[in-house]
């Protein structure tokens, strides 16, 4: 379980280089909800890759990067692209970055 906390702490480390916001939610962008991107106020952008510890979005529709702004005025992080167990993933690994949301705020 330690090892658990140490992987969200790095990454909340690496997302706060870039994005330094208490978030009002964390969003998982998914079927039907990636428009909402649009509207939010983007402030930084991430791609999975840059953020230790995350799984890396495997599907091609999936953009693999979190969009840290404000959606009509609200701090807000949301997830374009998520992970399944069906794509080898553990549950770990799937639900580091709610943690890690959760982390931020």
């Amino acid at each position: 379980m330690l090892e658990l906390y140490g992987q969200i702490e790095e990454a909340v480390a690496a997302i706060r280089g870039q994005w330094n916001e208490t978030p009002h939610a964390g969003i998982i962008l998914g079927t039907g909800l990636g428009g909402l991107v649009e509207e939010i106020d983007v402030e930084a952008a991430i791609d999975y890759e840059a953020i230790p510890n995350f799984p890396r979005s495997t599907a091609i529709s999936h953009r693999g990067r979190l969009v840290c702004g404000r959606l009509r005025g609200l701090p807000v992080m949301a997830m374009e692209g998520r992970f399944h167990m069906y794509e080898g993933y553990s549950l770990k690994q799937i639900t580091l970055p709610v943690r890690v949301m959760r982390a931020m705020g």
